[in-house]
């Protein structure tokens, strides 16, 4: 049996809150990319990720219908789970590229580009009422963040994303990919209030990559 590790990732302050991610440290022990599809699928969660080099950082991303070259919630959550257990890596290395990771205190950070952040698009609403109105999924189609400003100075926004892609997975609770995407287009750092609970901080770099991070706890039935 292939073990799997339960975390929450992006949790809130209080520990609430947080997106579930299957991690798979063992890659090799489903090693084919219809396998993996199918273990994601069956677990159903928003991402699921396979630590296919534990020196490396090399590492593979699966939702329950699409591989993805990059994904911010399941490297947030695998660097915390390895920092754990007393590995800790400076990179991780998914299809798009080196990621570089940071940990400070609970946090832990990792960088990405917004041009690794394909398919998804960000919507503003008026208000952070009216985000929290819309139905899951609102009608369209195609991944959608929604957002408005909780409150503009400060940086806060209140956000829900839906990828629509009819995996069964109809809401994100967290997603560090359409926040990475939202702080470059926005150009600063936010500290976005997502789903039921979840909070994900950001931070532009002066080279274009963009640092996303958060808290994370392991799931416990």
């Amino acid at each position: 049996m292939t073990e799997i590790d339960v975390l929450r990732v992006f949790c809130g302050a209080d520990g609430t809150g947080g997106n579930a991610l299957g991690v798979v440290r063992d890659g090799a022990a489903v090693p084919g990319q219809r396998e993996r599809a199918a273990l994601a699928a069956e677990l159903g969660f928003s991402e699921t990720v396979f630590l296919d080099d534990a020196v490396r950082g090399t590492v593979d991303i699966h939702t329950p219908s699409v591989r993805l070259p990059f994904a911010g919630h399941p490297l947030v959550g695998l660097a915390w789970l390895l920092r754990s257990l007393g590995t800790p890596l400076a990179t991780l290395r998914p299809p798009a590229g080196d990621v570089p990771v940071a940990y400070d205190g609970d946090l832990v950070r990792v960088r990405g580009r917004a041009e690794w952040v394909t398919g998804r698009r960000t919507e503003r609403l008026a208000s952070a009422a009216d985000v929290d109105a819309l139905p899951a999924p609102p009608p369209g189609e195609g991944w959608l963040y929604a957002w408005a400003w909780q409150d503009e100075e400060a940086g806060v926004v209140r956000a829900r994303a839906f990828p629509r892609r009819g995996d069964g997975v109809v809401e994100d609770e967290a997603t560090g990919a359409a926040a990475l995407l939202l702080t470059h287009e926005l150009g600063r750092p936010l500290d976005i209030r997502q789903g039921a609970g979840s909070q994900i901080l950001t931070h532009p770099h002066p080279d274009g990559s963009i640092a996303v991070g958060g808290r994370v706890r392991v799931d416990t039935p």
